[in-house]
């Protein structure tokens, strides 16, 4: 799945002020990410899919397709704790133009390492198309041990890589001493992006490329040609936004940048609300001193 390493964005969802979906706020927001991502990731977390129902979700879905027109590959976001209701929207997934499914790990009910591989073994006997698992301890409380993923990786056929967000640099090593070569191991934590690069992985699913797609594109190139110092002159350019895009929750942050630089609104659905105006103000100063897109 070579399209699928470099730079990918778990793409937000525009919303007007009513909780309807902007679509000319979100056709805008699909050119502005052509002009530096290597792929979309349509319904991720940053999409704000659990707020949205399957209907709108597909919506979305076939309005990204049209609007990229075959420009970029796309991912579409498609998890959740019931692995029945999983396997049954992925055997009946007609949509053409889709690359790969990005699952996240179930969440609440606090599966078993057990668990978690039959989870993955059941979608990869029900998908046509390839899966991306999804490792995010923060949201799921569960973390997917090396040892599981590896075990998905030998013996379920459509999981092809895996978007690692534990926080953990040793279980990125880990991850990419053991894993097959051809398994895609992405970060899913943009301020992590380099360390996971220089230990063996092949990209980012990224939240600030909504915001940055040219500057973190840079960034991405930089490192997998493995020139580092130019990579983390940009990188720590960046560092100070990011430390902060998540200090009161995602999508709020990139949210209320992409608000400031005037490509969207900053509108959730609750029970996610906009972030602190003190907050705002700082994501402002960081934007002033970033400079240009």
């Amino acid at each position: 799945m070579k399209e699928l390493k470099g730079l990918g964005v778990a793409m937000i969802t525009p919303f007007t002020a009513e909780g309807k979906t902007d679509f000319s706020a979100l056709e805008k927001l699909v050119r502005h990410l052509h002009r530096g991502v290597d792929y979309l990731v349509v319904m991720g977390t940053t999409g704000e899919a659990v707020t949205l129902s399957e209907k709108e979700q597909l919506t979305i879905l076939d309005f990204v397709l049209e609007i990229n027109a075959g420009k970029l590959p796309v991912v579409f976001g498609l998890g959740g704790n019931n692995t029945a209701e999983i396997v049954f929207r992925m055997r009946n997934f007609d949509r053409k133009g889709v690359a790969a499914f990005l699952s996240a790990s179930p969440g609440y009910n606090k599966p078993t390492q057990e668990g978690i591989y039959r989870h993955y073994l059941a979608l990869s006997e029900a998908s046509a198309l390839p899966i991306i698992i999804y490792n995010v301890p923060g949201r799921t409380a569960s973390n997917i041990l090396p040892e599981t993923i590896l075990r998905i990786a030998d013996n379920a056929e459509k999981v092809i890589g895996i978007k690692e967000a534990a926080g953990s640099i040793e279980q990125v090593m880990e991850l990419a001493r053991i894993l097959p070569e051809k398994f895609l191991l992405l970060s899913g934590d943009d301020a992590l992006a380099l360390p996971h690069i220089a230990c063996g992985g092949h990209g980012i699913i990224s939240v600030l490329a909504n915001a940055y797609p040219v500057r973190f594109g840079k960034v991405l190139k930089a490192a997998l040609a493995g020139d580092f110092d130019e990579a983390r002159k940009m990188h720590y350019k960046l560092l100070p936004i990011i430390a902060d895009l998540f200090r009161e929750g995602n999508p709020g942050g990139v949210k209320e940048v992409m608000k400031h630089l005037l490509l969207c609104e900053n509108h959730m659905r609750l029970p996610l609300c906009p972030v602190s105006s003190a907050l705002s103000q700082k994501l402002y100063r960081h934007i002033a001193d970033i400079g240009e897109m």
